[in-house]
Formats: structure tokens, sequence, C-alpha cells
């Protein structure tokens, strides 16, 4: 029996989450230095995919009429590590959320102006 709870049924097995970028050059060296590796793969000239983990995956796409729209937020298991990683690398939190205790969101904009949150929620 699906579980209501869980879209599609819970039938989905990975997950593919895309960002619009008006200029590849310049969001692929960005996201190189917040993600602190470069991407697994390139589909195509104007794609670019990186692992978060198993069966996750986020990527850039060229498409400038959408770019500066999304929204993403990743969850990560130590979260102050990952800060203090990328901002070694230059790059630092524009915003920070504290909603409840033991909960944060920190968000970066690449420069088109989409919201990268990375997030903390208590255990």
């Amino acid at each position: 029996m699906a579980d209501d709870t869980t879209i599609i049924g819970g039938t989905g097995t990975d997950l593919f989450a895309g960002i619009p970028v008006s200029d590849f050059r310049l969001s692929l060296a960005w996201y190189q230095n917040l993600f602190g590796c470069p991407p697994r793969f390139f589909p195509n000239a104007t794609e670019a995919v990186w692992a978060i983990g198993e069966h996750r995956w986020i990527y850039i796409i060229v498409d400038a009429k959408r770019a500066g729209g999304a929204i993403q937020t990743i969850m990560c298991s130590d979260l102050e590590i990952t800060i203090e990683q990328i901002a070694a690398r230059g790059i630092d939190f524009s915003q920070e959320e504290i909603p409840g205790k033991d909960v944060r969101k920190v968000v970066y904009y690449d420069p088109d102006g989409n919201e990268i949150g990375l997030g903390r929620i208590p255990g």
C-alpha cells in the first residue's frame, strides 16, 4: 500500500533539483566554489550536475528567462563545519534563520540571485 504522506505514492527513486542560470561559465565557477568540488558530470554544454548523496542531485542549467528564481535548501549533517569550509573558499552566507531550538538555515545567493540554503534540523 502506498504511503499517502509522500508524493506520487512514495514511488520516487531519485531527485534532480534544477537551478536556472544566465551565464554558464560564471555560475559553474561559483557553484564549484560553493560545493567545494567540480560537477560529477556535464549532460551537455549548458548543464552541470553535482551529487548531493545517493540518488540526490543538484544541477545548473542555462535558462536566462528563469534565472534568479530558484530556491533550494540542502540539509547538512554538520552545518557549522560546512559553513566554515565554504567561508574558507571565500563565500559567506547572506542571511540566517533560526526558527526554533537547534534549527538553523543559512542562505547564499548565486550571481543570478538564486537562493541556495543550507540547513540543520534537530535529530
